[in-house]
């Protein structure tokens, strides 16, 4: 049997290993240099051949191999491990530590460790934010007992992998987040005659934040397509619903000029092939003709109205319940809204009126006496002084509006 090399016999020593795996130096290497300098230090320190990082990708319920020493061909191929009955999945569905003899379970080695010759596991999970990262493990060609001591000392190292991989990874998706909202929201608004459109898009402050949207587009019969919506979740998951959902919509908005039939394509599209999300939309056609948006609502807050004789209000339409819910309890309904003439009509997420010290309803109030009839990117610019000002949004904040020019 393998002895531990390493197995300190006081206290000076358990504080210098302790030491190395906790070095502060280390702060400055990127994730994937810190990554493998931890892994090397591991190694030498408990004396094994093989030090591996899977990650843990939720939505595939899978273990991916990101950084290795002694088995690097697991990186390169890409090794992916369902989460299931095998050892890296025991211990990432467990959460705990388990040590594990190839001799005692053989089924707790894939194949890829068969052929390495790996004899004895021991793995724990990485966690960081109450979240499970993945998975960090090590493995000897020879049978080995791990001590108590060796167990402590891989929770040292998989808890510092964890922090700085939940640090970049958050990083990185923040930056992903952002850069495609951009590349989805509008790079131009159409030009219509006889009404100014403008928006504004700010994200929210929030970690996390990330499925608003605003889209307008000339439809084939010169009709003006209007939507604005919120994917409810937060980060790059919801980002990429979000842009799943515009797409979706803008193909539906060419088969029918029924707002209501295009949500109810939607939500049916959402609820077969995104079983776990769900948004709130409003999707509107404005006829330049008549100077009318018809308007279907799927769980968003009503737009506001606002008129030169008699002030600002909230729409008087129909909710419907969101996309994504699945119930079809009732035909989901579109109404007719005339733009006043001078008049705007204002679009919002519910970033723009919710606030954690402040009530909805009194957001609301304050958004209707913000908005009064004038050119659109005046109405934008006078609203979000009012109701974002200076300080940043915690959450993500989308607003187009459509003023009648006369």
């Amino acid at each position: 049997m393998r002895p531990a090399v390493n197995s300190p016999d006081d206290a000076a020593e358990r504080l210098r290993q302790i030491e190395l795996v906790t070095d502060t130096a280390l702060a400055h290497l990127e994730s994937d240099d810190l990554l493998r300098e931890m892994l090397h230090r591991v190694s030498k320190l408990l004396n094994v051949d093989t030090a591996t990082v899977m990650r843990y990708e939720p939505a595939g319920e899978l273990l991916v191999a990101t950084a290795a020493v002694g088995i690097e061909d697991e990186v390169r191929q890409n090794v992916r491990v369902h989460v299931g009955p095998a050892f890296a999945d025991a211990v990432a569905s467990g959460r705990r530590p388990p040590i594990l003899d190839s001799q005692e379970d053989p089924s707790v080695l894939r194949p890829v460790f068969q052929e390495h010759g790996i004899d004895t596991l021991i793995g724990t999970p990485m966690l960081a934010g109450g979240e499970i990262i993945g998975v960090l493990y090590i493995g000897t060609y020879e049978t080995r007992r791990f001590t108590e001591h060796d167990v402590h000392l891989l929770q040292l190292v998989a808890d510092r992998i964890a922090l700085a991989i939940h640090a970049s990874t958050t990083h990185a998706e923040r930056a992903a987040t952002k850069a495609l909202q951009r590349s989805l929201l509008p790079t131009r608004l159409p030009t219509v005659p006889g009404i100014t459109l403008d928006a504004r898009y700010v994200s929210g402050v929030d970690p996390g934040v990330g499925g608003d949207w605003y889209d307008v587009f000339t439809l084939p019969s010169g009709h003006i397509g209007i939507v604005i919506g919120d994917v409810v979740g937060s980060g790059l998951a919801a980002a990429i619903i979000m842009g799943r959902l515009r797409s979706a919509l803008r193909a539906y908005a060419l088969e029918t000029e029924d707002p209501a039939q295009v949500l109810h394509k939607l939500d049916r599209k959402v609820t077969h092939f995104e079983p776990n999300a769900m948004a709130t939309v409003a999707y509107s056609i404005y006829d330049p003709a008549a100077t009318t948006l018809h308007i279907s609502m799927a769980g968003h807050l009503p737009p506001v109205i606002g008129t030169p004789s008699s002030g600002s209000h909230l729409a008087e339409v129909p909710v419907d319940p969101p996309v994504g819910l699945g119930v079809a309890r009732r035909k989901r309904r579109t109404s007719m809204l005339t733009l006043p003439t001078n008049g705007v009509v204002c679009f919002f997420t519910d970033g723009l009126v919710e606030r954690r010290h402040r009530s909805i309803d009194l957001g609301l109030e304050q958004l209707c006496e913000a908005i009064h009839p004038a050119p659109a990117g005046t109405v934008c610019t006078t609203v979000m002084n009012k109701l974002v000002g200076t300080e940043p949004p915690t959450d993500d904040v989308a607003l187009l509006a459509i003023s009648h020019s006369g």
